[in-house]
């Protein structure tokens, strides 16, 4: 599959987002809200079949809140590698 950014850092999902991460149209930062890590990893893997997506490996709690957290950086200009 195509990616424009590195795999994000550790603890990602707390981190600002970045503006070299929205910085044209076609850019986006989705942050996924989960029960468990199979539901996050499957909307990851939903959003890697329409658009270039850097690869997620490790969801993330947030303190006082339910589930997980995974953040993907997409860019909807490019179509994943087939």
């Amino acid at each position: 599959m195509g990616e424009l950014l590195p795999a994000p850092a550790r603890n990602a999902s707390t981190r600002p987002i970045n503006e070299a991460h929205v910085a044209a149209p076609g850019l986006a930062v989705v942050d996924v809200a989960a029960a468990a890590d199979a539901s996050a990893f499957a909307v990851h893997e939903l959003l890697a079949a329409r658009c270039a997506i850097a690869p997620a490996d490790r969801t993330t709690p947030k303190a006082g809140e339910p589930g997980v957290r995974l953040r993907c950086f997409l860019d909807l200009r490019q179509k994943p590698d087939t």
